[in-house]
């Protein structure tokens, strides 16, 4: 449900736009109001986690996540659905960031967790996919307010689920980690960062760079004040992990290229096939099965066979295949030869190397970091979802709007950025391959 909501706007925007009166600009604020605090939040809010128990944040955050919906569902202006949604990316941040930590602790035995996190990662990339779906279809067959209010009955269903199976856990305690001042400066820095790249390519490069250094520097102080504090926060030690330090650096990459592949395929789908909201919903629907299918009934058994390290390369290489197909997508193209192969290709890969990532992320940290550790996991997939948008969505726009002026026909030069993302894409998924390779081997026994 939370990861869902991340996107579940994209089909829905031309709807909102025309309801609300939003402009170009402000629109996109229905998106960043949601990324800027889900991904300023989660460090800090798994690292409350580890304190004041898990379950307690979880369920918090079901309450607040379910509440700020029902508000975005009866949004009548834009003030109001945009505080909404900032709202809504607080619970997200409350509950995806402590849940890798809950099943490192529920499941410590390698086998049990292994299939444990290959169902997180299945739930997970299952919502991120079906949001398109969803968006086109409850936005086509009702209204847009549809996308938030289908949250209720699903935060009520989890949130009584949550109170009687899982486990109370007490936590560490406020004062063996509350370090005020650090929380607010990795906060800042963190929300200043997903703001610098989702408004990129709104503002002057200037500004973005003035943006981006003052974010820098909150970050070194921050770095500082951790390495000084009497209860730090952040144990700095947790990034002397090659394996949890690694693994993230390799998902801000391939989750940058999957979300490149997401938003711009739909567009792809969209303005140069000429495809309506709930048809292109469909078309994305052989994703979330594939994954599903794969995650839920191979992903723990192939892991266990031939090691995370293995597993998390073969996926990648077809992640690169699949992106690598997607480039030639052309302007008289057909979604059975020319979409529907890679879309496939990109989502086997998706579902071999997320499970595999994540376990070796998690294996680097120790138990009482583990909350600590899963928010770091999550923002990770935050920053790279993001800059994977700014960075693919502006190259594309660069180049249609050069070919515009250049007398080409509208149709073929969109569909030509579209193809330039595309080949960066490709080159972003050959990067994580790479660093993966490089860094994530595991040390002969």
């Amino acid at each position: 449900m939370t990861i869902l909501d991340g996107n579940i706007v994209t089909v829905a925007m031309p709807a909102v736009q025309s309801d609300l009166g939003f402009s170009g600009p402000g629109l996109a604020w229905v998106v960043n109001a949601y990324l800027i605090p889900f991904g300023g939040l989660l460090l800090l809010v798994g690292r409350l986690g580890d304190l004041i128990g898990r379950k307690r944040m979880f369920t918090a955050g079901l309450a607040v996540f379910t509440a700020a919906s029902v508000l975005c569902g009866v949004a009548n202006g834009q003030a109001m659905l945009i505080a909404a949604r900032a709202l809504q990316g607080v619970g997200g941040a409350m509950t995806s960031a402590v849940v890798l930590g809950m099943l490192v602790a529920l499941f410590p035995e390698p086998r049990d967790q292994a299939r444990a996190i290959a169902v997180f990662s299945a739930v997970g990339a299952a919502g991120g996919a079906l949001g398109t779906f969803l968006g086109g279809a409850l936005t086509q067959a009702l209204n847009w307010h549809w996308i938030f209010l289908i949250n209720l009955p699903i935060g009520i269903v989890s949130g009584l689920a949550a109170v009687r199976v899982l486990a109370p856990d007490r936590g560490a305690g406020l004062g063996k980690g509350a370090d005020y001042p650090g929380a607010a400066l990795v906060t800042g820095a963190l929300m200043l960062t997903v703001y610098v790249i989702v408004g990129a390519g709104d503002r002057e490069l200037t500004a973005t760079l003035l943006l981006a250094a003052l974010s820098l520097t909150l970050f070194v102080a921050f770095t500082l004040r951790q390495a000084r504090a009497a209860r730090p926060l952040l144990r700095l030690r947790l990034f002397g992990s090659r394996l949890l330090s690694g693994a993230n650096a390799v998902q801000i990459l391939m989750i940058a290229t999957m979300y490149g592949f997401q938003f711009i395929g739909a567009l792809y789908l969209q303005r140069v096939l000429g495809y309506g909201e709930l048809l292109t919903g469909t078309a994305f629907l052989p994703a979330p099965i594939a994954i599903g299918v794969l995650m839920l009934g191979l992903s723990a058994r192939t892991v266990g066979r031939f090691g995370a390290y293995r597993v998390l390369l073969a996926g990648l290489v077809l992640i690169v295949a699949g992106m690598a197909l997607l480039s030639r997508a052309p302007v008289d193209g057909s979604y059975v030869t020319d979409v529907l192969p890679p879309l496939l290709l990109l989502s086997t890969g998706f579902a071999a190397a997320m499970p595999a990532l994540t376990g070796l992320a998690m294996s680097g940290a120790r138990e009482e970091d583990a909350g600590l550790a899963s928010g770091l996991f999550n923002t990770t997939q935050v920053v790279g979802g993001s800059l994977g948008l700014a960075v693919l969505s502006v190259l594309a726009a660069s180049r249609t709007e050069g070919l515009l002026d250049e007398g080409a026909a509208a149709v073929a030069a969109t569909a030509e950025g579209y193809q330039l993302a595309f080949r960066v894409a490709t080159g972003i998924a050959v990067g994580a391959l790479g660093l993966a390779a490089a860094v994530l081997r595991a040390p002969a026994r």
